[in-house]
């Protein structure tokens, strides 16, 4: 388990990674860039979860065609998958280049309202790069290839880093952009991703498109949709919660939002190992079921959940002990680390409930089990941990650190109710859904 998930793993702190050296880059320039930074880092990746969670229906579809030697439909699932990608990136893409209406209408400060809209607009090729991306790593990830993912995100984190230099400040004779030329180098970025990763493997990828191109109308799409659709709006109601907090955090001022940033930054970043080993843990456990292994599938969802939580442990008491030091890799202003301070201790409490509920959701989702852990999410998340943080920060006058403790308070229940239907579904049969296309 811990070969497949550590490089898949490396794979989603290396994107995070991406925005984390948006942030730090974007803090030297000001205080207001940061903040619009900030807000169109949240709004961006709010756009592209959906999307991207109904392409994680591959997970189940793959890994359990690849557990059976079923190659025909892996080539299937394949095409269908990236064009998928290709459809949903549409209205995406129009509702990103219309967000300045929706800036003004949720009260952000006037100072970043401009900013935010270009970062933003400048996304909408980053968007189509990423999902066309999504694709063909989850077919690869399925079958326990993942060198190509690895080389593709070096890459692009190495790419990342120039065209934000070059473009945010003004160097190798580009213009000095600022929080637009952070969103034009994340597009560049992706698309050095997406370039790489086909490169890469193109090896695999040349089978399923050589042998099986007359799939691309097929009625699998149903099945896709079918799992696929659930799983994103798991995957989006939780990525919509801490945009709506991003949101508000705003309405609280450039400052919080600033400090804010600094905080999910780092929550997100470590995010990524759990995120990582849920990955793994969808692809052993649909492989495992594919070959008719219920017994391998059961161990394998403990396996990820004990890793998960042993890594979420690991950084929720560095973010505890040492808050200080890590807020000043993104800013020297003092009003801003006065407040993140007070933030990424209320991160380390819920790092371990995020990695518990996010590993055993992809544990679900490897079983093809995803109408469930949708609902639960709307529970957990919005049902409870947002109505919580809003009474606390805006009725109980504790601000920032009260929309917080929301999310943590959402993200705990999300867990106790994932972790019940893991047990649930899992003493059960664990059949294969895969049917004839």
């Amino acid at each position: 388990m811990i070969r497949l998930a550590a490089p898949v793993v490396l794979v989603q702190v290396g994107m995070m990674f991406m925005g984390v050296v948006d942030t730090m880059m974007l803090g030297r320039v000001s205080e207001r860039a940061l903040a619009a930074g900030a807000l169109g880092h949240g709004l961006g990746m709010g756009f592209s979860i959906f999307p991207m969670g109904v392409l994680m229906a591959l997970d189940p579809l793959v890994a359990q065609a690849f557990g059976a030697g079923d190659h025909r439909r892996v080539g299937t699932r394949l095409q269908q998958g990236l064009m998928l990608a290709l459809v949903l990136s549409i209205p995406i893409g129009l509702s990103m280049w219309w967000i300045e209406g929706f800036l003004v209408w949720s009260g952000q400060d006037e100072s970043i309202v401009e900013p935010t809209r270009d970062y933003i607009r400048a996304l909408i090729p980053a968007t189509v790069f990423f999902l066309l991306f999504v694709a063909g790593r989850q077919t690869l990830q399925a079958m326990s290839l993942v060198r190509p993912a690895v080389l593709a995100i070096v890459v692009a984190n190495l790419a990342n880093g120039l065209a934000n230099y070059a473009l945010i400040f003004g160097n190798f004779g580009f213009p000095a952009l600022g929080v637009l030329g952070s969103g034009l180098a994340t597009s560049i970025s992706r698309a050095f991703m997406l370039l790489i990763l086909f490169w890469a493997g193109w090896s695999v990828f040349r089978r399923y498109f050589h042998h099986y191109p007359q799939v691309w109308l097929r009625r699998g799409y149903v099945q896709v949709l079918k799992i696929g659709i659930p799983s994103g709006f798991h995957m989006a109601l939780e990525a919509w919660l801490f945009v709506a907090v991003t949101v508000m955090m705003g309405s609280l001022g450039p400052r919080e939002l600033a400090a804010h940033q600094i905080a999910i930054n780092l929550a997100s970043m470590t995010f990524m190992v759990p995120l990582g080993i849920a990955g793994a843990a969808a692809t052993r456990v649909g492989n495992a079921i594919g070959r008719g292994d219920p017994q391998g599938a059961r161990r394998s969802a403990v396996v990820c959940l004990f890793i998960g939580t042993l890594a979420m442990v690991c950084s929720a008491l560095t973010f505890w002990y040492f808050p200080r030091p890590l807020s000043r890799l993104y800013t020297p202003e003092e009003g801003v680390l006065a407040i993140a301070v007070t933030l990424i201790p209320i991160a380390a409490v819920f790092q371990i409930v995020d990695g518990i509920q996010v590993v055993a959701g992809g544990a679900l989702r490897g079983s093809a089990d995803t109408k469930v852990p949708a609902l639960i999410a709307l529970v957990g998340f919005w049902c409870l941990g947002l109505p919580l943080g809003w009474s606390m920060a805006f009725h109980r006058g504790l601000g920032a650190p009260g929309l917080w403790w929301g999310l943590t308070g959402g993200l705990a229940s999300a867990a106790l109710l994932l972790m019940i239907r893991l047990v649930v579904r899992f003493r059960g049969p664990l059949e294969s859904v895969m049917v004839e296309d």
